[in-house]
């Protein structure tokens, strides 16, 4: 069975005849859901497992982005409200311990929830470290503005995912805390030079660099290659990400369809697997573009191949946890439950 290097997405709650067939004949290495196929818990459930079924692959990843805060796919009132990354960075400066334990135990608690969807991916810890006065895309989703806060909890958060057996995705590499613009709608480029971002951006990533799985900043960062984001240059990839940081894992492009890039969905698809991503992540379901990054997409082998078998193999069965400590810890953070002196 031949897989291809992309993630796909899907346009509702439920396969459509055409998304079947494409499924069976491109066979993406996994898909990845958004709020608008996030209804109800059993229709999630039966279109993880169609998905699994057409490509003939039970353990194939589903992935989600599931951070907490304003990024937050399952939704209450039927899923429960998470703290944005911001809140356990507060309770980290005021006692780093307890910030430590509430990272770790909410995402386990995070991860027990997908793991009874049977999503196996979710893409967090986010590593990015703003810097004042720049656009708030990042903002509160990112731990602080300090590297050594965002290494500890987003540590923390990563080892509470896998102990639900569930993988985490670092991003965004190398870094998009100093964007001043949102990559969702336009190119953000970087001025810092290479010192600043190696003292500041790259470190949270190199220190979590043993992580599994990584996802890509469509940022342009001028000093070290003026000429294209990060996704596309493997100047960026080559030299920053698998070289400075020493990131050997899996690396996921960030959204394709995101206005941060430039040209056909399947030229942006040829950049950055070209540039050094081992996978294209294309996310809006639509149908006719889902085409284009397939079709610009090689079978997934050799070196790439080997470091999704690699993140795979991290996955593990549930560990126990105090499900109803990690419980009384979220609802206390995100002020649905009151304080205790």
């Amino acid at each position: 069975m031949m897989i291809k290097a992309f993630i796909t997405g899907f346009a509702g709650t439920a396969l459509t005849a055409d998304e079947r067939a494409f499924l069976r004949d491109e066979q993406p290495w996994g898909a990845i859901l958004f709020l608008r196929n996030c209804r109800d818990p059993g229709e999630i459930r039966d279109l993880v497992a169609a998905f699994r079924e057409c490509l003939g692959r039970p353990d194939a990843p589903v992935l989600i982005d599931q951070e907490g805060g304003r990024v937050q796919r399952l939704k209450p009132p039927l899923w429960r409200r998470y703290p944005a990354g911001r809140t356990y960075g507060a309770l980290h400066a005021r006692d780093p311990e307890a910030g430590r334990l509430a990272a770790r135990l909410v995402a386990r608690l995070m991860a027990d929830d997908l793991h009874a969807l049977g999503i196996n991916v979710d893409c967090l810890p986010v590593l990015d470290v703003p810097v004042p006065g720049v656009h708030d895309v990042i903002g509160d989703r990112a731990y602080a503005e300090d590297p050594e806060t965002v290494i500890a909890l987003g540590r923390a958060a990563a080892e509470g995912l896998l102990d639900g057996g569930v993988l985490p995705v670092m991003k965004h590499i190398p870094g998009h805390g100093r964007t001043e613009v949102d990559s969702h709608l336009a190119l953000p480029v970087v001025r810092a030079s290479r010192a600043e971002l190696e003292a500041v951006d790259f470190r949270p990533f190199a220190a979590l660099a043993d992580l599994p799985v990584a996802m890509t900043a469509h940022m342009v960062f001028e000093a070290i290659d003026p000429t294209a984001p990060a996704t596309c240059s493997a100047m960026m990839i080559g030299d920053i990400v698998r070289g400075a940081i020493g990131f050997q894992g899996l690396l996921l492009s960030d959204d394709l369809s995101m206005q941060a890039l430039e040209g056909s969905l399947g030229h942006r698809a040829a950049r950055a697997l070209a540039a050094g991503c081992d996978i294209a992540l294309h996310c809006n379901g639509k149908i006719d573009e889902m085409r284009e990054v397939a079709a610009a997409s090689p079978p997934l082998e050799g070196e790439a191949a080997r470091r999704a078998a690699a993140a795979l193999g991290h996955l593990r069965a549930p560990s126990p946890f105090d499900r109803d400590r990690a419980i009384d810890l979220c609802e206390t953070l995100t002020g649905e439950r009151a304080l205790v002196a």
